[in-house]
């Protein structure tokens, strides 16, 4: 496991925090792998009924670290991103998401395949991967117009501007909002606690039929965009966005990582 994503199980809760705060969290292929196999656990172990997914520092997380990103393949199919988005997609454990800050990127789309997401007022979701050259990613092409409308989809992604929780909250991308980190972290602490005294089949069941339409299809989408992403990733247009955004970029050319 990366010391970079802290993981501890306890009384049937996985717990998996990001822990860069340094880098806003932004992601790493070596961090990737330690959540993918953090998410194989959790399929193994029938202990483990809920994972619980948060940030360290104030960020939930600014998204791929793209220098990393473009040096270790980035989605290459047998890669550790890909593996990790096929176990959160292909996963039967509750996944409870507690958002504190920025959620970037992969941020808010880690969020579609989420049962529950609880969100501090500070927390702002940003979808910006037409500003970088490529596409959605985590199948959120299919899920997210799905989730918020097919209006609201087109404009979070075509311009990749971030929104703030209210604005979340109101298109259904968040489950409640809560007015500071202290406030969310009891919310989810009580939230999973009734999840827990919930009859584990039942739960897990209801679960099962909310997802049972939609897993085909998603893993799908996710192969498809990896591919699209690919192709875009060889534009010299979508190079030369991402290296502005690269540390060595003047300021006013890095925006949010994706």
């Amino acid at each position: 496991m990366s010391g970079q994503i802290q993981a501890e199980v306890d009384a049937g809760v996985l717990t998996l925090r990001i822990a860069r705060p340094e880098k806003r969290n932004a992601i790493t292929q070596e961090m990737y792998l330690a959540l993918a196999e953090a998410f194989a656990r959790a399929e193994r172990e029938d202990a483990i009924r809920v994972i619980r997914l948060s940030g360290q520092g104030g960020t939930f997380t600014a998204g791929n670290d793209l220098a990393d990103f473009l040096s270790g393949g980035g989605l290459r199919t047998d890669g550790p991103t890909m593996t990790f988005l096929r176990a959160v997609a292909a996963g039967t454990k509750l996944l409870v998401a507690e958002v504190d800050g920025p959620a970037i990127g992969i941020g808010t789309t880690v969020l579609l395949h989420s049962d529950l997401v609880y969100a501090s007022a500070r927390a702002v979701f940003g979808l910006p991967f037409v500003n970088l050259g490529v596409v959605p990613e985590f199948g959120s092409s299919l899920l997210l117009p799905r989730r918020v409308g097919p209006a609201a989809a087109a404009r979070l992604l075509y311009f990749g501007e971030p929104i703030d929780a209210a604005e979340a909250e109101r298109l259904g991308l968040v489950t409640e909002v809560l007015p500071d980190a202290d406030a969310l972290r009891a919310r989810v602490d009580a939230r999973v606690a009734a999840l827990l005294a919930q009859p584990a089949q039942a739960l897990a069941a209801t679960r099962a039929l909310l997802h049972d339409s939609s897993g085909p299809d998603v893993l799908a989408r996710i192969e498809a965009e990896a591919v699209r992403f690919a192709q875009q990733l060889e534009s010299p247009q979508t190079r030369a966005a991402i290296a502005a955004r690269l540390p060595g970029a003047s300021r006013q050319d890095r925006p949010s990582r994706a």
